[in-house]
């Protein structure tokens, strides 16, 4: 007969790992959002209390950083399971040449962050850009400098990016609930005369919303966190059209120097966070209440 201690032995190194790496540092971020710390002398910590969030609440500028974060987040998380959500249901029809779909299909996802970021700079290059040459094309002024220059259009050109790095892997999660779709319910309702549409939404849709409630939890922490990206191909700019939290984070601790101001932006992310999780948590139960 085992140890009863047996199964804190096995959990033990995961405990350490999320203390060590994930708890410890979110206390340092805590204290340090109610000091005021520069990264030229990080050892020199002078407790403000609430003045560095009373700053960066009071700020107008911050104010629209959090506008355009939220933006941000709501067009790739409804983009990206949007058109994720088609993709797997292409996918998972019957056609010559599907498994090479599938394949290919998860090639931006696999794709590293900076070479999406370079890809899409050189892509949207004024003088050359294929998608600069297409927006002409389509009689859309994308000025003097060029898309990524352009206030106006930097941000579509961001999400455009991002939602297309994002789809395939919202495609390959809900392609794998679309096999766990009782196939005898889908024969019985098209045996009772029910369309495409019809069975969709009474079998497929119930079927899929729970990993589509997850799959539209990941997108949003994810685009929370998106930095590289936007850092690559506008630094946030012009202008501020692309300043989300993360950038302006990095902007106030790596380049303002200002450690306990970019604490205070980094505490209202994991807040933005916690109510999303909770949110989507509370959605889930009163969903499977009524069902």
């Amino acid at each position: 007969m085992g140890s009863p201690w047996t199964p804190y032995l096995f959990l033990a190194p995961a405990v350490l790992y999320i203390g060590i790496f994930q708890l410890l540092p979110l206390l340092q971020e805590v204290w340090l959002s109610f000091t005021r710390t520069t990264l030229l002398n990080p050892t020199l910590n002078v407790w403000v209390g609430l003045a560095n969030y009373q700053s960066v609440l009071g700020d107008p500028s911050f104010r629209q950083t959090l506008l355009t974060t939220l933006l941000y987040v709501t067009a790739c998380v409804v983009g990206s399971v949007g058109l994720g959500l088609v993709v797997a249901l292409l996918l998972n029809g019957r056609f010559p040449g599907r498994a090479v779909a599938r394949s290919l299909v998860t090639v931006p996802w696999a794709a590293p962050g900076i070479a999406v970021a370079l890809i899409a700079v050189w892509m949207f290059n004024p003088q050359f850009g294929l998608l600069t040459r297409v927006l002409k094309g389509l009689g859309i002024d994308t000025g003097e400098n060029g898309v990524l220059d352009n206030p106006s259009l930097a941000l579509a050109a961001i999400l455009m990016t991002t939602i297309w790095q994002l789809v395939p892997f919202v495609a390959v999660v809900l392609l794998s609930a679309l096999q766990s779709v009782p196939q005898e319910l889908v024969e019985a309702a098209q045996v009772d005369g029910a369309g495409r549409w019809m069975i969709f939404r009474v079998v497929t849709w119930q079927v899929l919303k729970p990993t589509i409630g997850l799959v539209a939890v990941l997108m949003t922490i994810w685009s929370l966190r998106r930095f590289e990206l936007i850092w690559l191909m506008t630094r946030g700019g012009p202008l501020g059209s692309t300043r989300t939290l993360v950038i302006d984070l990095y902007s106030q601790a790596f380049e303002s120097k200002q450690l306990g101001t970019a604490a205070a932006i980094g505490m209202v992310g994991i807040v933005i966070s916690l109510i999303v999780i909770i949110g989507s948590r509370l959605v889930a139960r009163a969903a499977a209440k009524e069902a």
